[in-house]
Parts: C-alpha cells; structure tokens; sequence
C-alpha cells in the first residue's frame, strides 16, 4: 500500500521552517507522511536531525526530502568550480538523510532551480556534466541508504528534463539502481500527451510521485484525471510513495517561487483542505494503493 504524503511548504511561506508542528499536523490529518525541505536537514545539527526523527516516529509519520538546488549549486555548470560546490552540497544532503536512516531525496537535484537554457547554449552539454554529477552522487547514495528522484518538471520551471522520455534516458545513462524518477501531475498536465502513458512509461523507473491540480490546488478541485492515473499506477505496479504538493497562499519565498500571484487559500481552511484531499486521494487511488 503506497504512503500518502504533503509537502510541508503547504503551510509555510519560507522555506525554511520548523517543521516540528507540521508533523503534528500532518499525522493529525491523517497523513502517513512529510515531505520536508532536504536543505533545511543538511543544516541542522545532528541532534536536531534526531530529535526530528524521533518525533515523526512517535506519531508514526514519515519522512521524506524534496529540493531544488540553488544556482551556486549547480552540478550541471559549466563552470567546475559551481559544479564541485554543487555536488559537495548534494553529498552533504545526502549524509545528513542517512544518518535519519536513509530514505528518499527527491527534486532537481540534477541541475539548477528556476533554471532557462542560456541561449544558443548546447542542452546536451548540461545534460552529459549533470549525468557525471549524479553519477558520483549515486555512489554516496548507496553508502547511506538513500534514493534520489530527479523530477521532471515543466519548461518554465527547468530544461534538462521535461518529459518522462527524457527522465528515463537521463536515469539509463546514470545507470544506478538508487536513481530512479519522480513524476509530477501538475507538470506532466502541462508537458505529457497523457498522464496515463507518462506513468506507464516510467515504469519501474518510477521512484516517487507529486501530485496536485492543474491550477496547484489539492487533489479534487481541478481536472487531472484521477481515474487514468489510478489506472497506470495500477498497471506498472507502482507501490511507492504519493505526495501532494498543493501551493495556495501567496507571499514569502515559496510564493514568489512557485509564482502564486493571487491567493488561492481565501475562504480556505488549509487544514479541512488537507484532510479531504487525502480522503479524496485515498479513494481515487484506491485501486493502486
């Protein structure tokens, strides 16, 4: 049975945060995990890490870890130095979700997020440096029990990849089994013929799943067919973790990343939301999960 999850930045408008209070709310809502923001974890002391641990254990909540690495950490630059801070960057993540115990480290860790194509820029340059960089990335993976998922995400938000197509190729060319695929459904709506068929293609790439609406609202209030992913999730047999990624609230680093301009959550209580949403996930992926 696939864990059911949400990103913490639902609730946050930076994104940094405690996320003490979040796991709380996230197990009260009656969700099996929490997505947190993997950069935050690398800095923490490894007490804090622990304590952290313990307190989602205690409620019996997952975690799991998402990041879009900033420019200066950059592992497909051309610039080697920006390349080298990148991938000690990632290690260090890496490390720090290893001594929690291993577990999923997910997002554009493959490259820079926002990021555009420079122009007149080769694209298959930046794709060959962020494959060496993942490749030794992978390594520390497997030492620390930890997956990585490299998201693919629309062509406003990033370029190497795009597509499942693509993620797949890129993954096959890494060529380590603690690399694996994270799709989204608020990205594949924009970028895929079908939601369907992109799953069906991932296949046993597939190693986490974002999901959300197509105007970034949770689960139900859009048009993302639930019926046609619940089908291909089904059919490739997928039995990992579903997290929704929901973004409303304007303001604060997160809004102005993610570019919410108008305030999705007015009239909205966030954590009624949240507790239909799983609800509603539950029961459109019922068959799969």
């Amino acid at each position: 049975m696939n864990k059911i999850g949400i990103y913490y930045a639902y609730w946050t408008h930076d994104w940094d945060a405690d996320f003490h209070p979040l796991i709380d709310k996230a197990a009260d809502l009656g969700f099996d995990l929490l997505e947190v923001n993997a950069g935050t974890i690398a800095n923490m002391q490894p007490e804090a890490r622990r304590n952290l641990k313990d307190h989602a254990q205690s409620r019996n909540l997952g975690l799991s870890h998402c990041i879009g690495l900033p420019a200066r950490y950059d592992v497909a630059a051309p610039d080697a130095a920006t390349r080298k801070r990148g991938l000690r960057f990632l290690e260090k993540i890496i490390r720090a979700i290893g001594e929690m115990g291993g577990g999923m480290l997910s997002g554009i860790i493959y490259g820079h997020w926002p990021g555009t194509l420079p122009e007149n820029a080769d694209k298959r340059r930046y794709v060959d440096r962020s494959v060496a960089s993942l490749k030794q990335a992978a390594k520390v993976a497997a030492d620390q029990g930890v997956q990585l998922n490299v998201e693919v995400v629309n062509r406003f938000e990033q370029f190497i990849m795009n597509t499942c197509q693509e993620a797949r190729e890129y993954v096959q060319k890494v060529g380590s089994p603690n690399v694996k695929i994270l799709l989204d459904t608020f990205h594949m709506n924009i970028e895929e013929d079908t939601i369907g068929s992109a799953v069906e293609r991932a296949g046993g790439f597939l190693g986490h799943l974002h999901i959300g609406e197509n105007n970034r609202r949770a689960p139900g209030r859009g048009h993302i067919p639930w019926d046609e992913l619940a089908s291909a999730l089904k059919t490739i047999n997928y039995q990992g973790d579903v997290v929704m990624e929901p973004f409303l609230m304007p303001g604060g680093e997160v809004g102005r990343d993610i570019k919410v301009f108008r305030d999705l959550s007015l009239g909205v209580d966030l954590d009624a939301e949240a507790r239909e949403a799983v609800q509603f996930i539950r029961g459109s992926l019922g068959s799969s999960t």
